[in-house]
């Protein structure tokens, strides 16, 4: 059938709607567009140049004048419809140079030239499939454990490849931590835009996205790519030993019912997350409660906030669960009552609650290259760009204050803004205000967390809980309050991993007995000695502590996983483990960044730490290197067996 043509009067309503969404554009990203549809470089004059932005917002606007900025929107306009008419893109796929030149100097400040590989592939987009056909008769065949954003990730590469597997799921259905977490204000502390796979868009309504729609995003995700054919619901994983004779891991499962059954497979994804076992503290008289107790991980369904009406509320910790929830509650409570146990910097983001709105959906919808650019620009505000300014400077003279000269500046930036938002109240700022360096724990973004503070009816407390009574809490200083609901945001096991599954190498040891429980150590945190062809997403040194978002981390991940696993079918091998010197090796490296970066500072509490002081959760490289160490497997760096269990 061939399509009406378009009439004059459409094209005008087309070309007015356009013009009109402009206007809510960001202008930086129009500039890059522009130079990409024109070939123009006279675009990057210092007519056009945008400003710094200053904290971690998209600055919309570029800093730059009215006129400029209508020059810019009018400009774009004008291309699109060139293009519309058959004028090619100047730069149909710009190259590294181009990519990080235009953002050099849009982002009003310097992008470093090696992040150019990362950046154009961020603005060309992904391909999909992103992985070729393994060849006929690979004899492989994978066994995935979660179907969160980890697990999905691993299913649908490996179904691109041609890789049987089953996907292994506790819950009743996908989206992981998003599926279990559905606390009052839930969200993403990462731009919208950039917390989403970089295959799979979605128009979203916010710039931080709040947890039903990211759990809906998810949701589209498994229908899209056929997911939910291959997830076993409801089925946990109990135990998990690997075969040497064979090459295959065992694993056992347990179903909802209390049965259990054994799947076997030469390959063993974990995808289980890494805050997704609720850490519930051991304190006395923790049964007696006559209120309601529970995890904000385990929020009960049958409690919406209108419930919590007139109600006496305690959350303990003020860590991001902590800030979103008090926020989201404190007008409808009767009272609310924060225990800290320490208190957390705050960035300024005048975007979380804002709207994205129709107009840049029209705008991502009809420019060319507008999603891509506009993801490259979110991927160097909120990845790597605060990287540098959070290695310790040994003649600094601030001990406890700040480690460096630009990080007392983002010192000063933001308790300038905490002393703004809490006004003239010298004990409140006192007891919110930090003592240990910004960044020293992952920053939060103000979601009305100090404009919480400072109502009547809520109190912060800085003494810890010491106790349970079966009327309300009792805390380290001997004060004891009534509450109706307390609410335990007090993290995860973040330094357990795979726990609790039993996980079981060659030699007959599991990971428990290897690592100890709390000290978990892998090889670019994907692979470990004696555990042959496993393979853990969100392992060890593998979160972001500096900012950005993870799902970069798990496409890196997946990509270095689809790459091993494509060498074994290329060579025919049955085996293949990360050798002892090799992972003892990079860890090293790990330990020695990781002892030059704010979190460990001697002032430092946080989750990124086990008992003895060691980092064993978050990522000391910026993402630009981890992106870069996992492209492709080298070979040389594991000890590999001939498929001969497969041949037999």
């Amino acid at each position: 059938m061939t399509a009406a043509p378009t009439s004059a009067r459409d094209r005008t309503a087309g070309d007015d709607r356009l013009e009109t969404a402009l206007e809510a554009a960001n202008v930086p990203t129009l500039l890059a567009v522009l130079v990409q549809l024109t070939g123009d470089r006279g675009w990057l004059t210092e007519r056009y140049r945008p400003t710094r932005p200053r904290g971690m917002d998209d600055n919309r606007t570029g800093g730059l004048p009215d006129d400029v900025q209508a020059e810019i929107r009018a400009a774009v306009a004008e291309a699109v419809r060139a293009h519309r008419d058959g004028v090619p893109v100047a730069m149909p796929e710009p190259s590294e140079a181009d990519v990080v030149e235009i953002l050099d100097f849009t982002a009003g400040e310097e992008v470093p030239h090696e992040f150019a590989p990362m950046m154009a592939e961020i603005v060309q987009g992904t391909p999909s499939p992103a992985v070729e056909p393994l060849p006929s008769g690979h004899g492989l065949s994978a066994i995935v454990i979660g179907a969160g954003i980890a697990g999905m990730l691993a299913s649908v590469r490996l179904a691109e490849a041609g890789v049987e597997h089953v996907v292994l799921e506790k819950n009743d259905g996908v989206g992981g931590s998003w599926f279990e977490n559905r606390y009052p204000g839930a969200g993403v502390d990462t731009p919208s835009y950039l917390y989403s796979y970089s295959f799979f868009d979605h128009d979203w309504s916010t710039h931080f996205g709040k947890r039903d729609e990211v759990q809906s995003y998810l949701d589209a995700f498994a229908d899209a790519h056929d997911v939910r054919s291959r997830v076993r619901f409801g089925t946990e994983v109990v135990r998990a030993s690997y075969d040497e004779g064979a090459q295959r891991w065992r694993v056992v499962t347990r179903s909802a019912d209390g049965s259990t059954e054994e799947l076997e497979a030469p390959i063993l994804v974990s995808a289980v997350g890494l805050l997704n076992r609720p850490k519930v503290p051991a304190l006395p008289g923790l049964e007696s409660f006559e209120g309601r107790l529970f995890h904000s991980a385990q929020w009960p369904e049958d409690l919406p906030v209108a419930d919590l009406a007139s109600k006496r509320v305690a959350i303990v910790g003020t860590g991001a669960s902590a800030m979103q929830v008090g926020p989201a509650v404190v007008d409808t409570v009767g009272s609310l009552t924060v225990f800290q146990r320490s208190p957390q910097w705050v960035a300024p983001n005048e975007m979380y609650f804002e709207q994205v709105g129709d107009d840049v959906h029209e705008v991502m919808a009809q420019v060319p290259s507008y999603r891509g650019w506009y993801r490259a620009r979110l991927s160097w505000i909120f990845n790597d760009k605060v990287h540098p300014t959070l290695q310790v400077d040994p003649e600094w003279g601030e001990e406890r204050a700040s480690i460096n000269a630009v990080n007392h500046g983002h010192r000063r930036f933001y308790e300038s803004y905490l002393r703004a938002e809490l006004g003239d109240d010298p004990t409140l700022v006192a007891k919110a205000l930090p003592d240990y360096p910004p960044f020293g724990k992952r920053m939060l973004l103000d979601n009305g967390w100090f404009r919480m503070l400072r109502q009547q009816h809520v109190d912060l407390v800085t003494e810890s809980v010491s106790a349970v009574t079966p009327t309300g809490l009792v805390d380290s200083a001997g004060v004891e309050r009534e509450f109706d609901v307390v609410v335990l945001a007090t993290g995860f096991h973040t330094d357990r991993l795979l726990y609790p599954m039993d996980v079981v190498g060659r030699s007959g040891r599991s990971t428990r007995e290897v690592w100890g429980e709390h000290d978990a150590r892998a090889y670019l945190g994907v692979t470990v000695p004696d555990f042959p062809n496993l393979f853990i997403m969100t392992g060890p040194n593998t979160a972001l502590g500096h900012g950005g978002s993870f799902i970069t981390i798990l496409e890196c991940q997946v990509r270095y996983i689809m790459s091993a696993l494509t060498a074994m079918a290329r060579d025919d091998l049955g085996a293949l483990e990360c050798r002892q010197d090799v992972c003892d090796d990079y860890n090293e490296r790990v330990d020695e960044a990781h002892a030059r970066m704010v979190w460990t500072h001697p002032a430092m509490d946080n989750w990124y730490r086990n008992a003895d002081g060691r980092v064993v959760a978050v990522l000391p490289w910026r993402i630009i290197d981890y992106w870069t160490m996992t492209r492709e497997i080298d070979l040389g760096d594991y000890a590999v067996e001939p498929a001969a269990a497969r041949r037999r």
